[in-house]
């Protein structure tokens, strides 16, 4: 492939390439250029300009080929189509801008714990920081990778993180900036085809991340696996369980629970096997994070080590001269990120592989504040409630977003899955039936009243909501129908007020919460018309969409 042959020409005839570098390494050379700085406790604080602290779905793109253009959802406002020549120009330029650069990072890793579908990254960059992150985040090759469906070649991606595109080299073929008016000179894309992509102008972290779990949640569904935008975990009993959400809803705070063993915080396979995770790290939402709420993801951040054996990266976070950090402080962003690996969690799983969940938790956070805090799904509800991947989209993961407003993302990860719909939750459906996994709703958004009146629901009750369906405690306790959504609501629950279970009752004017309640119901019934009204969507899941007759 000419992608490979260009990197062995830039690799090669490089005076200063530093090549699968260990982490100490890697640390130190972030230190010594000041790409980033050391904390109180060890790890490393980094800062990105205004542009770059969340994703930009509008510049990601994907390379239209006719090899894939029948297999993309182009519909979907996230699958941006770019000509094939208009990526080969942005290579280009990657590849002389990296030619220039005084020293360069080469990493080799891995996506996907199981070894006959884990996809080999060659990742080429300019930062060592980007070099930490990818050391963190994805795994080492494992053993037997030589037999992946996807050994024949390795996905290349070229990261250039405070690099520019020329806008009047690109106008009229990248985006208009509303703002400025001018070219976009930044852009993130994919090209499924040849396995090659790139990260230009964006200094967010997430970017590579996300960029790469979208390739796999292409490449996967053909083989017979779902990739599924959550967390899992589990119990000592051996039963494992997947929390599906969008960012912000608490997957990695759910997922890292000290009774439960993690075997990862974002993005997960489903196959004939079991589930398997696609990462070695975890990228945690640190705002406001409080320690005695979320000890595992606190300490995996702030335990003290010598900073060359710490690694953790804090990204956008405030902190002081003296090098601690007040993650309550806004002004920065909404999205500070804190990246580790998976082994700084005390009770996590370097495998990342465990059997069929026994149990499924898709997570909303809702900031109307009329959802119930838990309920269950039966099968149809919750193919639903898949398709249909509602919350309320929090400020800071995406620029742009300011105040939460009601958001439906297919499958929970919209942004990340680019196949038709029908393919995944075919897939799912296929599953759910096989082995009879039990689905919940838990809602960690808004209480007793809308964002900005109600407050958010305590955590630690969500936790011990979601451990009573977990752990089969909810066995014998009576469900009521929730008519309006589509849901069965439990009646009690152990360790939890029984009020907070019915989201009227925290409400002081049942009127006003009928009437956003009501509100909420014509959205989904809106959506669901506008996306999904062409498509052949089964009657009975139809059925169950709120605010449909």
């Amino acid at each position: 492939m000419v992608v490979d042959r260009e990197a062995e020409r830039v690799l090669g005839r490089h005076g200063h390439v530093f090549v699968n570098p260990s982490r100490a390494v890697a640390i130190q050379e972030a230190i010594a250029h000041r790409e980033a700085l050391v904390s109180v406790s060890g790890a490393l604080a980094t800062w990105t300009p205004p542009e770059s602290t969340g994703r930009r779905p509008e510049d990601t793109y994907i390379v239209d080929r006719p090899q894939i253009h029948d297999e993309v959802d182009w519909s979907s406002p996230y699958c941006h189509p770019m000509p094939p020549d208009t990526f080969e120009m942005i290579l280009a330029d990657g590849w002389a801008a990296l030619e220039a650069k005084p020293r360069l990072f080469a990493v080799e890793r891995a996506l996907g714990a199981d070894p006959t579908c884990s996809l080999t990254v060659r990742l080429i960059t300019d930062h060592a920081l980007t070099a930490l992150f990818a050391d963190n985040m994805f795994r080492p090759i494992p053993a037997g990778a030589a037999g992946s469906a996807f050994a024949d070649r390795p996905f290349t991606l070229l990261v250039l993180p405070y690099d520019k595109l020329d806008p009047r080299k690109y106008a009229g073929r990248l985006r208009t900036d509303r703002a400025t008016g001018r070219t976009s000179d930044l852009a993130v894309v994919m090209d499924f085809a040849p396995r090659a992509g790139i990260v230009y102008g964006s200094a967010y972290l997430g970017s590579v991340k996300k960029l790469l779990f979208t390739v796999m949640n292409f490449l996967l569904p053909p083989l017979g696996v779902l990739p599924l935008h959550g967390a899992a975990n589990v119990g000592a009993d051996g039963a494992s369980a997947l929390f599906l959400g969008l960012s912000g809803t608490g997957k990695t705070s759910l997922s890292s629970d000290p009774e439960r063993i993690l075997i990862g915080d974002d993005e997960h396979g489903w196959n004939e096997e079991g589930i398997f995770n696609f990462e070695w790290g975890c990228y945690a939402k640190m705002i406001g994070i409080d320690p005695a709420k979320e000890p595992d993801i606190y300490g995996a951040v702030m335990h003290e080590a010598d900073p060359l054996d710490h690694g953790a990266i804090v990204e956008n976070a405030f902190m002081l001269p003296n090098g601690r950090f007040d993650f309550s402080d806004r002004r920065l962003t909404e999205n500070s990120r804190a990246s580790y690996p998976l082994s700084f969690i005390r009770n996590a799983d370097p495998m990342g592989r465990a059997g069929h969940p026994t149990a499924m938790v898709f997570l909303t956070a809702d900031a109307h504040g009329v959802l119930p805090p838990l309920a269950r799904l039966e099968p149809d509800q919750a193919k639903l409630w898949f398709l249909m991947g509602y919350t309320s989209k929090l400020a800071g993961t995406e620029t742009g977003v300011a105040e939460p407003g009601s958001t439906f993302s297919r499958f929970f990860g919209a942004p990340f899955m680019p196949r038709l719909p029908h393919v995944y939750t075919d897939l799912l459906g296929k599953y759910l039936d096989r082995y009879g996994t039990e689905v919940w709703l838990v809602n960690t958004g808004w209480s007793g009243g809308p964002y900005g009146t109600g407050s958010r629901i305590d955590i630690r009750l969500t936790r011990r909501m979601v451990r009573a369906a977990l752990a089969g405690e909810l066995t014998g306790v009576d469900f009521a129908l929730d008519e309006r959504f589509h849901v069965w609501v439990p009646e009690a629950c152990p360790g939890v007020p029984s009020e907070i279970l019915r989201p009227e009752a925290t409400w002081q004017d049942k009127g006003a919460y009928a009437r956003r309640a009501d509100l909420l119901a014509r959205q989904f019934a809106e959506e669901f018309s506008r996306s999904f009204g062409e498509l052949s969507i089964s009657p009975r899941v139809a059925a169950q969409c709120p605010g449909r007759r």
